[in-house]
């Protein structure tokens, strides 16, 4: 536990979907919904507006009532952290602003860009949005999308600044997760909260020794990937592994396709919502939806 994040950046993040039509406009009865669901779960937190959520394909202005509705619907039983990636830092301000507006607990804040971004410009734009707020902010080290990926002295200046409190990292191509996290503490002086994310690589993370996992899955499965995750981090790993093994094939489609693809399908099969995902992306061939179906039938009972 950090200075600045307590319990926030602890513990199991769900990121469910933001419902919306074909033309942009956020369906905020049903992301209510979706988001009960999971504060009746009992995850840790919930992440609205991730990459599970299309933050990106969304206005300011829609980005707004998601943020509202899903507050209002966890209704201070789970913490609620928002996404306020943003192309420009203005931009990025502003969405920090509306979502402490709309009483979320923390903000998740990722670099996009079409532009590569140096690890100045990324300073730079996290500490001007860290000043702008009050909220406690988690970095989203995502390069799969943003094309940026966070050093260690980035890491380490930006635990200099106040409000940087969590950061949402992927696992090591390298070494071990425990080392990367002690190694990471040591440079951060313990400021950060370090946790994962990449649903497939949850056990590995779990018995490496991660507080916290930040899961795209969780979202729509919560009590599923919950037992997971419960049994990663108790670190029996004959037990983690024997349950992940129900969760291959799951993982297989999320290798293959990317969860943002993968998991509107999901939610459509256990009737919780219909999700079209934003145009250019197309929705999953017929073949590889019934593929979904019968890895959702290998988890039932987890």
């Amino acid at each position: 536990m950090t200075a600045r994040s307590g319990a926030l950046f602890q513990g199991l993040s769900a990121f469910p979907l933001t419902p919306a039509d074909e033309g942009g406009t956020a369906d905020c009865e049903t992301l209510g919904r979706l988001v009960d669901r999971l504060a009746e779960a009992g995850v840790a937190s919930i992440g609205v507006l991730g990459s599970t959520g299309g933050f990106m394909y969304l206005t300011r202005d829609e980005r707004r009532r998601a943020v509202a509705a899903a507050v209002e619907a966890a209704s201070g039983r789970t913490p609620v952290i928002a996404g306020i990636g943003a192309l420009r830092t203005d931009e990025a301000v502003l969405l920090a602003r509306d979502a402490e507006a709309e009483g979320v607990n923390a903000l998740l804040l990722a670099p996009v860009s079409y532009i590569p971004l140096t690890q100045d410009e990324v300073f730079a734009h996290a500490a001007s949005v860290a000043a702008a707020t009050g909220l406690p902010i988690c970095l989203y080290d995502n390069p799969a999308t943003t094309h940026f990926a966070f050093d260690h002295a980035l890491f380490a200046r930006l635990a200099k600044v106040k409000n940087v409190g969590g950061a949402k990292i992927p696992l090591p191509t390298e070494g071990s997760v425990a080392g990367q996290l002690e190694q990471l503490a040591r440079e951060t002086g313990g400021e950060i909260q370090f946790g994962y994310s990449g649903d497939p690589r949850l056990v590995t993370a779990g018995l490496g020794g991660a507080k916290a996992f930040y899961s795209a899955l969780a979202g729509t499965l919560p009590k599923e990937v919950m037992s997971l995750y419960a049994a990663s981090v108790s670190g029996d790993a004959a037990r983690a592994n024997e349950v992940n093994v129900r969760f291959e094939p799951m993982w297989d489609l999320f290798r293959k396709h990317g969860g943002f693809r993968v998991i509107p399908e999901i939610a459509e099969i256990l009737g919780l919502c219909w999700v079209l995902p934003p145009r250019p992306v197309l929705r999953l061939p017929d073949a590889e939806r019934a593929k979904v179906g019968a890895a959702l039938a290998q988890l039932e009972g987890v």
